[in-house]
C-alpha cells in the first residue's frame, strides 16, 4: 500500500505542475499560486474536521514548527530557483531530496545495509538527469545554491513527515498545519504586492492545483509515514514520469531517445526498491511463522 499512496501522490503533483504552468499562462502572480496550493486543502480539511467534531490542536507542535519551516523555506528556495535558472536545472536540484534522505538514512537512520535502495535513489536520479538534460552558466551559482538548499530542506522536511506519522499523528492534520503556514507566508507578500484580478480560467487552473495539491499532500503524508523512507524516495521520481506524459498529452512536447531511457531507469529505480520491501515483507513473515 505504501508504493499505491506515493505513486498516487506523484500523480496528484504532476497534474498540480501543469496546473501551475497553465495558472502562470494565464497571469497568474507567484505569491497567488502558493495561496491557491494552500486555501482549498485548509478550507476542505477545516470544514471536514470541525463537521465530524475531529481535535483540530496538532498534538506534537513542536514536530510541526520543524516541518513547516523546513517545507515552507524549501518551497520559497525552489521557486527561486525556477525563477533564476533553466526549468530542467531547477527541477533536476529540487529532485536531489531523495538523496539527501539516503545519505541521512545510510548514515544515521538505521538503514546502513540497505545498499539496494540506495541503488534504486542513484538510478532514478541519473533518469530525472537524462530526462530533463540540466545545465548551468557561470551566473547561475546562486540560483544554483538555491536549488539544493530547497533539494536539502525538502528532505529534511519529508523525514519530519515520517516522524510526525510515526508518532501518530494524523495525515490530514499534518496536511492541514501545512497549509495554513502555506497561506500564511503568501498572504505576506501579497500584502506588499497586492491582488491581481484573475480571468475564469486562471480560476479553473489555480482550483485545479489546489485540490491535485491537497490530493497529493494527503497521498505523500500516508506514504512517508507509513513505511520505508527509501522506498518511498526511490518512488518519488516517478513524478517526473507523470509530468512527462502531461506534456506529451497536453503541450506536444515528446521526448527524445535519451529521455524515454531516463524514464525506464525511473521506473526500474521504483520496482527495484518496490521488490526489495516486498521481499523484506515475505522474509519477515516467514520469520514470524517460524
Amino acid at each position: 500500500m505504501q508504493s499505491l499512496w506515493m505513486i498516487l501522490a506523484c500523480a496528484m503533483f504532476a497534474i498540480m505542475g501543469a496546473c501551475i504552468k497553465l495558472a502562470a499562462s494565464f497571469g497568474v502572480p507567484l505569491a497567488q499560486i502558493i495561496l491557491f496550493r494552500g486555501v482549498p486543502s485548509v478550507l476542505l480539511l477545516l470544514g471536514w474536521a470541525i463537521f465530524t467534531h475531529r481535535r483540530i490542536i496538532p498534538e506534537h507542535p513542536k514536530k510541526h514548527l520543524w516541518r513547516n519551516v523546513s517545507g515552507i523555506a524549501s518551497m520559497w528556495l525552489g521557486f527561486y530557483a525556477l525563477s533564476n535558472l533553466p526549468l530542467p536545472t531547477a527541477i533536476s536540484l529540487n529532485y536531489t531530496s531523495p538523496l539527501f534522505i539516503t545519505g541521512y538514512m545510510l548514515l544515521w537512520g538505521g538503514a546502513r545495509g540497505d545498499y539496494v535502495r540506495a541503488l534504486a535513489v542513484g538510478l532514478g536520479f541519473v533518469g530525472v538527469l537524462g530526462i530533463l538534460r540540466p545545465s548551468l552558466g557561470e551566473d547561475q551559482f546562486v540560483g544554483a545554491l538555491a536549488g539544493l538548499g530547497a533539494g536539502m530542506l525538502g528532505a529534511v522536511a519529508m523525514m519530519q513527515v515520517r516522524q510526525l506519522g510515526q508518532s501518530g499523528e494524523s495525515e490530514w492534520r499534518t496536511v492541514l498545519v501545512f497549509s495554513l503556514c502555506v497561506c500564511i507566508s503568501s498572504l505576506g507578500v501579497l500584502w506588499i504586492d497586492g491582488w491581481q484580478s484573475l480571468s475564469w480560467q486562471a480560476w479553473l487552473a489555480a482550483l485545479g492545483l489546489g485540490l491535485s495539491g491537497l490530493v497529493g499532500q494527503l497521498a505523500m503524508t500516508r506514504a512517508f509515514g507509513a513505511g520505508k523512507a527509501l522506498l518511498t524516495a526511490a518512488l518519488q521520481y516517478t513524478t517526473i514520469v507523470f509530468a512527462t506524459i502531461l506534456g506529451v498529452v497536453f503541450w506536444d512536447e515528446v521526448p527524445d531517445g535519451l529521455a524515454w531511457v531516463g524514464m525506464a531507469l525511473v521506473i526500474a529505480a521504483g520496482l527495484l526498491s518496490t521488490w526489495r520491501t516486498y521481499t523484506e515483507s515475505r522474509r519477515s513473515r516467514a520469520t514470524a511463522k517460524a
